[in-house]
């Protein structure tokens, strides 16, 4: 929205003679100020749109996230699939697998981490070599050999004992140090956070949804996956204790106001879609209307 002003000025004299009156005479003037705003839209759709939410999350971006204070082990849940050997789900990425996915090797790897943030043991910063983002992760020296820092390292296939690990999309797997990753995109991040989602019964038995199944045909439990980081419940009637509520297809969806990781994890999520919409140039403006004085 912009806006116009406009300065108007006005003044008139005015003379009045009767017989034996002596002249009448009187000034006057006015000053106004006229806003004229204009309303732009510009809509973001085709294919930039798409490439909003198709688009990989870079590594600068998870920086931005680590340095601002946010949990690594959550940022590197949603946002990487893959690091070097270990999988975490990459399948859900997209549309529910029929197969159960592989994650546990991952998510022990980053509690790992986790555990050296809280010491402060940690630091994530990014750089550029040659044109090639990386994403370094920073041991302290007195903390490269602590049990957390090998643990992970040995997860990930690096040497152990190193203070500099480089992530990167590209890694150069001669260098004992370079770990290769994969990031989701910000849609990749909705269709995997969608399996925290508690599907009501009548929806399973209707063949609503795509069941996972484990390679011995068991249906396999999503909770396993994201059972610490996010959980969204249904019910059939809305919940009136919880403020964070929707309805879609006859059912009530809630994240449970003492559910402190869900809500982390849902503000994080939108802190990540408000980055991500920001490295988009806007379209040219597709209707402009000037409202008028």
């Amino acid at each position: 929205m912009a806006s116009q002003f406009i300065l108007s000025t006005k003044a008139n004299a005015s003379a009045s003679l009767q017989n034996g009156v002596k002249g009448l005479f009187g000034l006057g003037g006015s000053l106004g100020v006229t806003e004229k705003p204009t309303v732009t839209y510009s809509p973001l759709q085709g294919d930039r749109f798409i490439q909003r939410v198709l688009s990989p999350l870079p590594l600068d971006t998870i920086t931005l996230l680590f340095n601002s204070g946010w949990n690594i082990e959550r940022i590197f849940r949603l946002c990487f699939q893959r690091m070097n050997n270990l999988k975490n789900a990459p399948g859900a990425s997209g549309p529910t697998p029929s197969r159960s996915p592989y994650f546990i090797e991952f998510i022990s790897a980053v509690k790992y981490l986790r555990l050296l943030q809280i010491e402060d043991a940690i630091n994530l910063s990014y750089q550029e070599e040659n044109g090639v983002p990386q994403l370094i992760l920073n041991i302290n020296d007195a903390d490269k050999n602590r049990a957390e820092a090998r643990q992970f390292a040995l997860a990930a296939n690096v040497e152990p004992g190193k203070t500099r690990y480089v992530l990167a999309f590209s890694a150069d797997s001669n260098k004992t140090n370079h770990i290769r990753v994969v990031t989701r995109s910000l849609l990749g991040i909705m269709f995997y956070i969608s399996q925290a989602v508690e599907v009501p019964s009548k929806d399973i038995s209707k063949g609503k949804v795509t069941q996972t199944q484990t390679r011995d045909g068991k249906i396999f439990d999503w909770d396993k996956v994201m059972g610490d980081l996010l959980k969204i419940r249904s019910a059939s009637e809305k919940p009136q204790e919880y403020p964070m509520t929707i309805f879609y297809r006859g059912s009530w969806f809630y994240i449970n106001d003492s559910d402190l990781s869900s809500k982390s994890t849902f503000s994080l999520l939108s802190q990540i879609f408000s980055l991500q919409a920001g490295k988009i140039k806007d379209n040219a403006p597709l209707l402009t209307l000037p409202i008028g004085q």
